[in-house]
């Protein structure tokens, strides 16, 4: 049988099996990519506007390969009719992919999705948004991120029963409790979680404020670690667990040993725990990788209910 040569250009070599069996097999892998990140759209685990951006950093990664059709047809309540329409009216060709689109293209796209959001978000209640994960994923940056950029979130303030440091003014960055009131607001269940920080201190989230803020129409955002993630969801089964997840393995180690913050040791204990809080993931309601704090931030704002900001 006379070998067929690609493209039918009997002038180009044919490659060999092995490299044809690897594209074979980073093709089936790219698929597959692909399709979790539809899945993840659907199920409310990736915000789509996430997903446009990825694709525009990596145009030849999962999200950048992705037709904008099966994109936009993995948004709930968009069928075959309104993506059709959608497109027309947005001015992108069906046969684009993300990583392929233009800027204005791009940004008319992201406006699409915004305004999707804001109206859904109309006429929902404020909720408590709880935001934990592996140490070293950003948390507090991203936090700090939110707490600059989106005053419309409340975060709560934690009660601790160690010693103010420099510049800490009780009520506004912790109330500073001692031991006796701790175990006393613990036994009335005046605390939504608490913990023991680094076998020395604790911290709890009061639940009153919460309450109050909650009642009063305010989204509120807790910024705990795993083991207060589940006392939130025993004590408050309608709030909402946010997952913070690292871009990869390999990243949360450099993000980790790139601070400089711990010894040796230190830094190979807590990697050992990030695999156990890693392995929590399925737990929580949503994921919301960090790639950028900025993304993160928004995404995270988003499911609280609240309007995004650029």
């Amino acid at each position: 049988m006379a070998e067929i040569h690609p493209a039918g250009d009997p002038t180009r070599p044919i490659p060999p099996e092995v490299d044809r069996v690897a594209a074979s097999r980073a093709a089936v892998a790219a698929r597959r990519a692909r399709a979790e990140l539809k899945s993840q759209i659907a199920a409310g685990r990736r915000s789509a506007e996430s997903v446009l951006d990825e694709g525009s950093r990596d145009p030849n990664g999962a999200a950048g390969t992705l037709r904008v059709t099966d994109f936009l047809l993995s948004i709930p309540a968009i069928g075959v009719t309104k993506m059709h329409s959608t497109l027309e009216r947005l001015e992108i060709s069906e046969v684009k992919r993300l990583g392929g689109l233009g800027r204005h293209q791009r940004e008319r796209l992201r406006g699409f999705l915004r305004e999707r959001a804001r109206l859904s978000a109309k006429g929902r209640t404020a909720r408590l948004t709880v935001l934990a994960g592996p140490t070293a994923v950003g948390k507090g940056t991203v936090s700090a991120y939110i707490r600059e950029h989106y005053p419309d979130v409340l975060f709560s303030v934690s009660a601790t029963t160690r010693a103010p440091r420099p510049g800490e003014v009780d009520g506004v960055h912790y109330f500073f409790v001692d031991d006796a009131e701790f175990d006393r607001m613990v036994e009335a269940g005046e605390l939504l979680e608490w913990a023991v920080v680094h076998n020395r201190s604790r911290y709890g989230t009061p639940r009153r404020p919460v309450e109050e803020a909650l009642a009063a129409g305010r989204s509120v955002l807790l910024e705990i670690d795993l083991q207060g993630a589940r006392q939130v969801r025993a004590s408050a089964p309608d709030s909402l667990l946010v997952f913070l997840a690292p871009p990869s393995w390999d990243e949360l180690v450099r993000r980790l040993i790139g601070r400089g913050t711990e010894a040796p040791e230190e830094q190979q204990r807590r990697l050992e725990t990030a695999k156990v809080e890693l392995a929590a993931e399925s737990e929580f309601d949503r994921t919301v990788v960090n790639v950028t704090v900025q993304d993160a931030a928004r995404e995270v704002v988003e499911l609280m209910n609240l309007p995004a900001r650029a």
